[in-house]
């Protein structure tokens, strides 16, 4: 942990460490260490652990439900929870619609949904993207026609994480045809048990099964369950999406990557030295370090900005490029410390299809197929292009 901490704040992260260990199931910590995928069970096990807590939603103010911690605080939570390879926050509830709920959203909507949110046992998933509709995504075509007391949905979202999973999704849908196209956009919120919905799953490069494409065919959604009012959902997925941008740099992964390049590079590999060994490998972790408290500085900063009721702006833009960049880098080096054995693409750690050329030890499993799926991470959240082309707008005034 880099940051300095004051003698109350080291009280606070080992409260915070002691409790991860009386709670974190080992299996779950000793998984997430391998770079495994952990199974729905597996994640709402822990959620709910600290559900128990009051700690699941820690970014919430305590009269929304959440702890009411201060952004140093919510880092540091953040940072210990790394350091012991506890699970990531599945973040569509907590920090996706759970938000806009708050924010937004009616008495009746917050009463119905904030208490599944909170406990983990509602889970969520992002309708957003389209074929035709990704980082542009006021180019969404899904229509929300109105039929009296409710909308006739169809259309076709694509890459939607954990939908197979989900219990409800939310959702930008077309209610209007405007000659701005952000105009015409109203946000639902989606019952997947509603007849007329289909997910069918995307199976990634490494053989993992987290995407989806989700198609809604006449599919009935009330009209109460549209967030605020018809034509307004741009609105809100902004908001939405400043805390969709954060939460995408990805900082608690580069921490738990970063330890993990570190075992492997003193591991070495058969008929090989180990990499740290070499003063240039270690010159290029270093770096990667350097980065990395960068980053953490930054994000702290849009976290103290976004707590005093303001927005991050332009700023969260670059915080995600630079976070999934590194994200690369390291998923790179780690490719290169374990040698000949990144060859054999082993995803048996994942559940996926064994394709051994040599005998793979099980610290270098996963890392291949990692490696794989972290090229999408400069395009998953808004690709990197769009995020320039954001600041370039926003900060150096471009293209007006």
């Amino acid at each position: 942990m880099s940051l300095t901490l004051t003698a109350d704040e080291r009280a606070f992260a080992d409260d915070i460490r002691a409790y991860v260990r009386d709670n974190l199931d080992p299996s779950t910590a000793a998984a997430i260490g391998r770079g495994e995928h952990l199974s729905k069970e597996g994640r709402v096990a822990w959620e709910q652990a600290l559900a128990r807590k009051g700690w699941l939603a820690y970014t919430w103010s305590a009269e929304d439900g959440g702890p009411g911690w201060s952004p140093r605080q919510q880092f540091i939570f953040e940072q210990v929870c790394a350091e012991m390879n506890a699970s990531p926050i599945t973040p569509f509830g907590v920090k996706m619609v759970g938000p806009v709920l708050v924010k937004y959203g009616s008495d009746e909507q917050k009463r119905r949904h904030l208490p599944g949110i909170l406990n983990s046992t509602v889970w969520w998933c992002q309708g957003y993207s389209e074929p035709g509709a990704g980082s542009d995504l006021a180019a969404l075509s899904t229509r929300a026609d109105r039929d009296g007391d409710h909308y006739v949905v169809n259309g076709q979202k694509i890459w939607t994480s954990t939908a197979h999973w989900a219990d409800w999704i939310f959702a930008l849908v077309r209610t209007s045809r405007e000659e701005k196209r952000q105009d015409g956009i109203s946000f639902l919120l989606i019952d997947m048990r509603t007849p007329g919905i289909e997910v069918r799953p995307i199976i990634a490069m490494d053989g993992h099964h987290g995407f989806n494409e989700v198609f809604f065919t006449d599919v009935r959604v009330p009209v109460a369950n549209r967030i605020g009012d018809e034509g307004k959902g741009w609105t809100y997925a902004k908001y939405l999406l400043s805390h969709e941008r954060l939460e995408v740099v990805g900082l608690n992964q580069i921490k738990q990557e970063l330890q993990r390049l570190r075992r492997v590079a003193l591991s070495g590999y058969e008929g090989g030295a180990p990499a740290w060994r070499n003063p240039d490998f270690r010159r290029r972790i270093v770096d990667l370090e350097v980065r990395a408290r960068a980053l953490e500085a930054g994000v702290l900063a849009a976290l103290d900005e976004m707590m005093r009721g303001g927005s991050p702006g332009p700023a969260v833009s670059m915080l995600k490029i630079r976070g999934t960049e590194l994200n690369q880098d390291l998923a790179e080096l780690t490719m290169d410390a374990i040698g000949v054995h990144a060859l054999p693409y082993s995803f048996s750690g994942i559940g996926s299809p064994v394709r051994r050329i040599v005998p793979t030890p099980s610290h270098a499993e996963t890392i291949s197929a990692a490696y794989m799926y972290r090229r999408a991470w400069t395009i998953l959240g808004g690709s990197t292009e769009v995020q320039k082309n954001i600041m370039s707008k926003a900060v150096l005034e471009l293209g007006r």
